[in-house]
């Protein structure tokens, strides 16, 4: 074997992991690996414009192609401000692999130039963290990173690199590609599941979590649509089955279909796959408690470790989404019940939007015209704010990666994501939704998208200000505003200053018009909506948060 540096072993290292793309800011502590990238064209580099972009396209990447998401910076501020996408990565259980530059390992613990202990740091936050010390262990790290982010639950590595080690020139062998392990549900559940469904009245399934893929979403609405068994989707999880399924009954978390959260209190079955049932699901734990008297609740999950954890659970089932999936579809002489299709004829009732009276810029109406115009396995991607609220109710989500959304609800998400959606999927149409304050935290992506020639629209909603802090305000202290009004930039001007077109509505009614020339082109498009924070969400305005 010939000798290799520790910059081309991990470079060789991640091509026989399969990875095809990643994403990276420069640094001078990991110039060995930038230099090996030079010589190895199965790797597309993409050039972020922060560290926050860099983990959040990673994490974005990962959600789309069941593999890690690789993503590369530089230590100190670097790392601070990659951490965001790791949180990202473990609270929406995504698999990441972060790698950091690191200290040369003969200056450790003298606090040298952005020394920072990354497995301290990290390993909250992260699935693992660790420091690879020895270059010939390099393959050794790479293939366990990639066993740890896709297994259980998926979610984030951390490899901190030192710089001198990746120098170090070392003999030996690559790992083999590292496979998903496959969990089937053990038969003797899946029989007392089919029991459980037998003796139950009013059962419910709430779905969401990692592992769901076309023919994982297939299986299961064949499953569920052929017994009549309503189901629910995780907050920001909506992907995670066709929302067409004659038995879809609407997304839980912040707004959900009002009679939605009756059914799941009044289910005697609940059936949750996949999903953690985290606070902003369950209410602050509140719609579901972890306790739920009168209630049966059945926790698949492919995570050992998640079962039981929160939930007390009369029947576990440890597997993944697919090989579930495919177990239920497979289970015959079961009843139908007919609360699934009148919980979907509820759900499609209540996302259908009505035009709202005395609104100039009316965002129901118009993500109306988005369904109508764009094809239906359009990939919305979204950050935090009550702006994202309309495409939650509204947009109807053709099935798993047609939804890229922080269930972490970190600000700044959407655009990135974009940008890592455009690139995996060249063919579907790719819309970022943003507000005025999430779009500013990460906008400066937009250049990352001109540069590697991506093609997506961006849709900036701006009513000046921070609008979810402005309406739990106003319920908590009405009219005291205070800290959350924004002085915002032209934002059409400023795409074009990116070398993306863009143009400014004002009216509803000339939103179809506007979307219709933005598809008509190719590259980065922006339209910039501008809004009235007085409709402070798609339920509610400030004037009535105040009398009440």
């Amino acid at each position: 074997m010939p000798l290799r540096t520790g910059g081309r072993v991990l470079v060789d290292n991640l091509v026989a992991q399969g990875c095809d793309r990643l994403f990276q800011v420069p640094g001078e502590s990991f110039l060995a690996v930038l230099d090996a990238l030079v010589d190895e064209p199965a790797i597309d580099v993409v050039t972020c414009r922060q560290e926050g972009g860099v983990t959040f396209m990673a994490s974005a990447d990962g959600k789309m192609t069941g593999r890690p998401g690789i993503a590369f910076v530089t230590r100190g501020p670097g790392a601070t401000n990659a951490s965001i996408g790791v949180h990202v990565a473990m609270q929406d259980s995504l698999p990441m692999i972060l790698f950091i530059g690191d200290i040369d390992r003969g200056t450790r613990h003298r606090e040298a130039f952005q020394e920072i202990d990354f497995e301290a740091m990290f390993a909250p936050i992260a699935k693992w963290a660790a420091r690879i010390d020895d270059a010939a262990r390099i393959p050794e790290y790479v293939a366990r990173a990639y066993a740890t982010a896709m297994n259980g639950r998926p979610g984030p590595v951390v490899l901190s690199i030192p710089e001198d080690m990746l120098l170090d020139a070392v003999e030996v062998e690559d790992r083999p590609r590292t496979q998903k392990l496959r969990q089937p549900p053990d038969p003797a559940a899946m029989d007392r599941l089919a029991e459980l469904i037998r003796g139950a009245e009013r059962p419910v399934a709430i779905v969401g979590g990692a592992g769901w893929c076309d023919g994982t979403a297939t299986a299961f609405a064949e499953a569920a649509t052929r017994i009549g068994l309503p189901v629910a989707a995780a907050f920001r999880q909506q992907d995670s089955v066709p929302n067409d399924m004659p038995v879809y009954a609407g997304n839980l978390g912040y707004g959900p279909c009002p009679l939605l959260p009756k059914r799941i209190k009044e289910a005697d079955l609940l059936i949750v796959v996949g999903a953690r049932m985290g606070e902003a699901t369950t209410d602050g734990y509140m719609l579901v408690t972890p306790d739920h008297p009168g209630q049966i609740f059945v926790h698949i999950h492919p995570d050992p470790a998640e079962l039981n954890r929160v939930y007390r659970t009369e029947l576990s089932i440890c597997a993944d989404m697919r090989s579930f999936a495919r177990a239920l579809a497979g289970v015959t002489d079961l009843p139908h019940f007919d609360s699934g299709a009148a919980a979907h004829a509820e759900w499609l009732g209540w996302s259908d939007p009505e035009p709202r009276a005395g609104v100039t810029m009316d965002l129901g109406p118009c993500v109306r015209t988005m369904r109508e115009a764009m094809p239906a396995d359009t990939m919305i991607c979204n950050g935090a704010g009550n702006f994202s609220g309309w495409w939650h109710r509204y947009w109807r989500y053709s099935g798993p990666c047609s939804q890229l959304a922080p269930t972490a609800g970190a600000m700044g998400y959407g655009t990135p994501a974009a940008v890592a959606a455009a690139l995996r999927y060249p063919g579907r149409s790719v819309v970022a939704i943003a507000g005025d304050g999430d779009f500013l935290m990460n906008g400066q992506e937009l250049a990352t998208a001109v540069q590697h020639g991506a093609d997506l629209i961006v849709i900036v909603v701006d009513n000046g200000g921070y609008g979810t802090i402005r309406m739990h305000q106003e319920r908590e202290f009405p009219g005291r505003v205070s800290a959350t009004t924004l002085a915002n930039p032209d934002f059409a001007a400023l795409a074009r200053a990116y070398g993306a077109s863009a143009e400014t509505v004002e009216r509803t009614e000339d939103f179809g018009a506007a979307l219709d020339r933005a598809r008509a082109e190719r590259g980065v498009r922006l339209l910039h909506l501008r809004t009235d924070i007085e409709i402070i969400n798609f339920a509610t305005t400030i004037e009535a948060l105040r009398n009440r």
